[in-house]
């Protein structure tokens, strides 16, 4: 633990920072949580994180809540806007995004672990896996009208639920008890172009002395968001050479284009006349650049509607059953820039000597380059490539869908003195992925060749008709069947009350499907790549876990859990965790467990898929060109490798709560988390160093294979591996894939604090503050990477309510630490490799060192009308911040803006109006 006073001064500068002095007292963003009065009147209650039910919210382990005001009060539309914002969620985490496979989804990733580590949970079973990502669970299948509150989990559980939740535990539990009609609907109007949203919702509720009934309706849907719509996207034409260049051979590499004296690579026409000067457009180095900014879209549409039920009915006065049914279709729409000649059949367009299309056949023979000169024409015996944008064929349009259905029954009772609790549960995610306007490589060559393409005029005629475009389809399914008991009991008595436990087992059959079409699958198309995989695996499970209260102010709780599964193995996560309360108002808790993460199925299910790997390996490069430096290809196929196991971590917790005052609650806690067996993709460059021995840290089941093996390939039975010529030592087929190597490490604070107010005539005023603060994260020996690019190492929010009468303000503020820059990260890899420049001239002025930090501020006034009905006006980032931009780096999809971090809507004022009977 590094607890020190750069930690202390480091909270004490983002307080300052975030206004949060004088008056408004220690505040938090996050809900507030139950109060512990009333925590006190209410019968034993399941706390996220145990199955024991007690009275005390306040256990071993840290668990914020975050309640129904606390979601209305953010102005969010979904799960996923809500989670996101939160500090737990340290670096940022994925959303559904135009150009990319997982177009639909959207994920939380709690300590920067990433969503496959985190737990998403509703009501306490687990949610529903996301079939585009093929793991983590996408936060667009849970309806927000349908949620109660949030309670998050900082802390690892796969004692309690198994598998996954080594960053963390958010358990959404749904509304129960309302009695009525609600209807609400809203809509927000961003102060730029794109990202309008809209939502509404019905639920109806009644209940008598032996049961309760809710169903609800809802819809929210957000515009899509295109590069252009931003200021702070749209710096200039995009730095792809894939838009019409020419080449000697296949790379792209400057060495190996055809530079001519007037019009550099660019092939003359499409770049220098100017007509398409938004697509188009020829740097001074003479090269032709595509500007996919123009086109494409960042942040895609999304659309969501959902219908819900759920219910119980005490039988007896021992028994009640209970039920849960929901029904989400999840609808998304990106726009992605037009196909590039990546990956092409032979690693690129061969422009055939002789042939239309080449620059240097003249005119007179049939050539269709209108600059024709003598420069072409030294090259006229020579086949040449050429590296091309196919933009007269439209945009990559792409449309998915997902509905999800989930089902739950069971009966919760006692016999004699044991509690018991048993049911059974059906999910399935089906859903389609379609992408148009893309291009078959191999029907392609064909009309480039015989010139029924022109390169130099392709919005000449009609490119579609030629025959070489197609429709992409993805067929996309999860599901879960799932039955489970557990009983609760009391055990012994103790000097602290009586010691409870809790036993239990749970038995469930997975299922992952995501089937790319025929074309894609065998690699045929052309700026689209995807591997099919399906299969299945059973789990069974069992459990227990042990209250132990000792002294009335001391508690040991114990758990564990065995996991066993049909695919890879069995895993066992033990956890301790205790609680110490000296004091009426201080309570000291900590916690050590054991946790794993499964193999998820789109991994191990995976087909093999053909891939052309570079490499610049010596015997290699020899064996291949008689060059020992080269950059080559060998043929490689990727498989679903067989000695695939699931990841391990070790992780530990201390902290302290102090209800200082009537007025005044704080919390800080420590984390500290060891991943090992990571599960990371093995290439074959790592693979070459690991059996050739220039790399130590290298995973096991890696082998040589014997002679022959590059015949009727592939093999998966066999695993990683190569197979050398015999002759030479070069390479002649490579298996690669996942594979467990390395570790993860983290450590970090959370500092929370809530504050209420009584002002008397004036109202009341809470406030509350959250901080979460990485104090270290690095992979295997490397050095720490927070404060790097996408990294803070601060993340905080600050929520202020006023409220008077039928009136409540509410001010809240989001804060992002700053970081590097990647262009700062670029220039110190260069430097090493012999650039020796200063940063100023390298960034040209334009970014510095470190990105800045980012604070928003979001308001919201609602007013509660005597006719039962309550009407909120509010506006995010009202202050309409941008996003900490890098102008000179384009890797993201928004190029020089982390979409993943920052809030990239801009200012949105909203209207919501809610209408009960």
């Amino acid at each position: 633990m590094k607890f020190t006073r750069n930690l202390l001064s480091n909270a004490v500068r983002t307080c300052l920072v975030l206004g949060a002095t004088g008056a408004i007292g220690l505040t938090a963003n996050v809900a507030f949580a139950q109060d512990k009065d009333e925590a006190t009147k209410l019968d034993r209650i399941e706390v996220t994180g145990s199955r024991i039910k007690r009275a005390d919210i306040e256990g071993s382990l840290p668990v914020v809540v975050m309640d129904r005001a606390q979601i209305e009060a953010s102005g969010s539309i979904s799960v996923a806007d809500f989670l996101r914002d939160t500090t737990f969620n340290s670096f940022g985490s994925y959303q559904s995004s135009s150009g990319s496979s997982g177009l639909g989804a959207t994920t939380v990733s709690m300590r920067g672990l990433g969503s496959e580590r985190t737990l998403i949970l509703i009501d306490g079973r687990r949610a529903p896996t996301s079939p585009q990502l093929g793991s983590g669970q996408d936060l667009n299948s849970i309806p927000l009208a349908a949620v109660e509150r949030f309670e998050i989990l900082s802390d690892g559980a796969s004692a309690i639920y198994g598998s996954d939740a080594l960053g963390g535990v958010i358990n959404i539990i749904t509304r129960k008890d309302f009695d009525g009609v609600q209807i609400s609907f809203g809509m927000g109007r961003p102060t730029e172009d794109g990202g309008d949203t809209e939502e509404g919702s019905v639920i109806i509720g009644t209940s008598s002395d032996r049961g309760r009934v809710l169903a609800g309706a809802s819809y929210a849907e957000r515009d899509i968001v295109f590069n252009r719509d931003r200021d702070y996207w749209y710096t200039g034409p995009g730095s792809s050479v894939y838009s019409n260049n020419f080449a000697t051979r296949i790379s792209t590499a400057a060495s190996a284009r055809l530079p001519h004296p007037t019009y550099g690579t660019a092939v003359p026409g499409l770049c220098t006349n100017g007509d398409d000067s938004d697509l188009f457009w020829q740097a001074s180095t003479g090269v032709c650049q595509f500007n996919h900014k123009a086109v494409s879209a960042v942040i895609s549409s999304m659309k969501n509607n959902s219908v819900f039920a759920r219910g119980d009915y005490e039988i007896n006065d021992d028994w009640t059953f209970y039920f849960d049914a929901a029904s989400t279709k999840a609808q998304a729409f990106g726009r992605y820039a037009p196909v590039p000649s990546s990956p092409f059949p032979g690693g690129a367009i061969r422009l055939v000597a002789g042939s239309p299309n080449h620059p240097g056949t003249a005119p007179a023979d049939g050539g269709l380059n209108p600059y024709y000169d003598d420069f072409y024409a030294q090259y006229a015996n020579q086949d040449l490539f050429l590296f091309h944008r196919f933009a007269a064929l439209g945009n990559r349009d792409s449309f998915s869908e997902v509905t999800t259905n989930n089902y739950t029954g069971g009966f919760q009772g006692r016999l004699g003195a044991v509690d018991l609790d048993f049911g059974a549960r059906y999910v399935e995610s089906r859903g389609w992925d379609k992408g148009e306007n893309y291009v078959v490589g191999g029907l392609a060559q064909a009309p480039i060749t015989s010139g029924a393409y022109n390169i130099y005029d392709p919005f000449a005629g009609d490119p579609n008709g030629l025959g070489f475009t197609t429709t992409i389809l993805r067929d996309l399914k999860t599901s879960t069947k799932e039955f489970y008991a557990n009983a609760g009991f009391d055990l012994f008595s103790l000097s602290g009350g009586s010691a409870a436990a809790v036993v239990g087992a749970e038995y469930r059959e997975d299922y992952y499907q995501d089937n790319y079409d025929p074309l894609s699958e065998s690699g045929q198309v052309v700026g689209s790549a995807g591997n099919s995989a399906a299969g299945g695996r059973d789990v069974t499970a069992v459990y227990f876990e042990v209250l132990l209260p000792f002294l009335s102010n001391f508690e040991v709780d114990i758990a564990g859990r065995y996991d066993d599964y049909s695919d890879y193995g069995s895993d066992f996560a033990p956890k301790v965790s205790l609680r110490w309360q000296p004091l009426d108002s201080l309570t000291f808790r900590g916690s050590y467990g054991e946790g794993f993460r499964a193999p998820s199925l789109d991994i191990l299910t995976a087909k093999p898929s053909f891939s052309a790997d570079d490499t610049n390996d010596r015997d290699t490069c020899i064996m291949l060109t008689g060059n020992p430096s080269c950059s080559t290809q060998i043929n490689t196929w990727r498989i679903a490798n067989p000695s695939l196991t699931s990841e391990q971590s070790e992780q530990f917790s201390l902290g302290v709560v102090w209800d200082a005052t009537n007025w005044l609650n704080m919390s800080l806690d420590y984390y500290n988390i060891k991943i090992t067996d990571q599960i990371a993709f093995i290439g074959s460059a790592t693979i070459t160093g690991c059996l050739r021995g220039s790399i130590t840290m290298c995973p096991t089941g890696l082998s040589l294979f014997p002679a022959g093996t590059s015949v009727n390939p592939p093999h998966p039975e066999i695993g990683l591996g190569l197979e050398l010529d015999p002759v030479t030592g070069g390479i002649v087929y490579a298996q690669t894939g996942y594979a467990n190597l390395g570790e993860i490490q983290t450590e970090g604070y959370d500092f929370t604090a809530r504050t209420n107010f009584d002002l008397g005539g004036w109202g009341s005023l809470r406030n509350q503050l959250m901080i979460g603060y990485v104090a270290d994260q690095h992979t295997n020996d490397n050095p720490s990477y927070v404060g790097q690019p996408g990294a803070p190492r601060i993340r905080a929010g600050l929520q202020n309510v006023w409220s008077m009468n039928d009136f409540e303000v509410t001010w809240n503020i989001n804060y992002i630490h700053h970081t590097h820059s990647w262009t700062y990260r670029d220039w110190i890899g260069d430097s090493r490799n012999g650039y020796t420049g200063s940063f100023e001239e390298y960034a040209e002025g334009l970014v510095g060192k470190t990105m800045p930090s980012f604070t928003s501020h979001d308001l919201q006034f609602s007013y509660k009308a005597p006719w039962d009905a309550t009407v909120s006006l509010g506006v995010r980032n009202a202050l309409n911040r941008d996003p900490s931009n890098d102008y000179l780096y384009t890797h993201y999809a928004a190029d020089s803006v982390d979409v993943t971090l920052y809030d990239v809507w801009g200012r949105v004022p909203y209207f919501r109006y809610t209408q009960r009977f």
